[in-house]
């Protein structure tokens, strides 16, 4: 199916597979052009459930699961929105005639880092840092003491940094082990990677479609564990590095094909970069973008997935911080002072109906200069109190 504009919107069905905090917004974007939503998650009232037209719960990994689903709702476009789903059930989706977002071969490449590296580094020729895949510890033991320490170490498949950690040296790699066996997704093979003493790393939200491709402004971000907890635009960069981070993410994306965002991750040291991963839909550290663009990275994606114009203004600098809940609770409440909601700063809260002690639960947005917008934004989250 190709649409064009003008966009007739009432015809037009999205199914959604994964409905956390991003899925959301993406529902609540395509919403407002008069899309039907359908969201699908692994458990009740996920955060899209709220908003969107209909709602399923299903194993994301079962097969039968995925395609039942598909086959009932026959929607125009999938757009797979986590890692966590059966890539044989998007492939026969796509053999029958529906349109996954970008494409089930995309999805397939990124939701494992084996098939993403391997793309970058050997089919494309991309610069990344050096790797090793091991399915033992004797392998990593082995490959950990020839990359060098320290070393990265991953499993081939995770969200949200899950499972990740850095060794330092030899004694580390059995805490990295255990720590990469525990996180959800496919730890059956794991990845260790030469740690590269980068400046910084960026994400470049790249969105394409029929219409063109575009680039927002660079994004820098904190992470802890893994995990993004400070995100920030614009990243400033050389002018040498930018064009490269552009020619690598445009590389990236034409490689993959089809429509929609993606967020392409990479490291900088001074005007050298290093391909690191691909997201082929919105990404946690591009939440920022939903105080600094006139299109946020959920708007973009719902118009590059309906083949719409990919144009938005920059409104300036802005950055964004997660809150991680404290507690375990299956009724979690929050207490959100009233400065938070300033002239340039808000707080959105997920509606995710548990928490659990490190589990993302909300993020503050604010606008202006990083250096001040990043203190603002701390001190936001740190006085959200969860309330037993």
């Amino acid at each position: 199916m190709i649409l064009t504009t003008p966009l007739k919107s009432n015809s037009i069905k999205i199914l959604l597979l994964g409905s956390g905090e991003l899925g959301k917004e993406v529902a609540i974007e395509a919403n407002r052009l008069g899309v039907e939503v359908i969201a699908v998650d692994r458990y009740p009232n996920a955060p899209a459930h709220l908003v969107a037209n209909k709602s399923y719960v299903i194993d994301m990994k079962n097969e039968d699961e995925v395609l039942e689903v598909i086959k009932r709702e026959k929607p125009d476009f999938i757009l797979p929105e986590i890692e966590a789903i059966n890539i044989k059930a998007l492939f026969k989706a796509e053999e029958e005639g529906f349109f996954v977002i970008p494409n089930a071969e995309a999805v397939n490449k990124t939701m494992n880092r084996k098939n993403i590296r391997e793309f970058a580094a050997i089919e494309l020729g991309l610069k990344t840092s050096k790797y090793k895949f091991v399915k033992s510890y004797d392998e990593l033991v082995i490959a950990a003491n020839k990359i060098g320490y320290p070393c990265v170490i991953k499993p081939v498949m995770s969200s949200s940094g899950h499972g990740q950690s850095v060794a330092k040296s030899q004694d580390d790699l059995k805490t990295s082990w255990e720590l990469a066996k525990e996180a959800r997704g496919d730890a059956s093979e794991l990845i260790v990677e030469e740690f590269i003493n980068f400046d910084y790393e960026i994400t470049l939200l790249t969105a394409r479609n029929e219409t063109g491709t575009v680039f927002c402004e660079p994004i820098g971000h904190i992470q802890r564990d893994g995990d993004y907890i400070f995100s920030w635009q614009p990243m400033q960069m050389s002018k040498t590095a930018k064009n490269r981070a552009k020619d690598i993410a445009k590389r990236v994306t034409d490689g993959l094909g089809g429509r929609g965002i993606f967020g392409v991750e990479m490291f900088i040291k001074g005007d050298e970069v290093y391909f690191s991963e691909v997201s082929p839909r919105p990404h946690d550290t591009g939440m920022v973008t939903m105080i600094t663009q006139s299109q946020s990275e959920f708007a973009l994606h719902v118009r590059a997935v309906l083949n719409l114009p990919l144009e938005f203004i920059t409104y300036g600098s802005g950055v964004s911080a997660a809150y991680k809940s404290t507690q375990d609770s299956i009724r979690p409440t929050f207490e959100v002072a009233s400065s938070a909601f300033s002239q340039n700063s808000f707080v959105r809260i997920f509606g995710k109906p548990e928490s659990h002690k490190g589990r993302r639960m909300a993020v503050a947005l604010v606008f202006g200069e990083v250096e001040k917008s990043l203190k603002q934004a701390e001190k936001i989250i740190t006085s959200i109190k969860e309330l037993k």
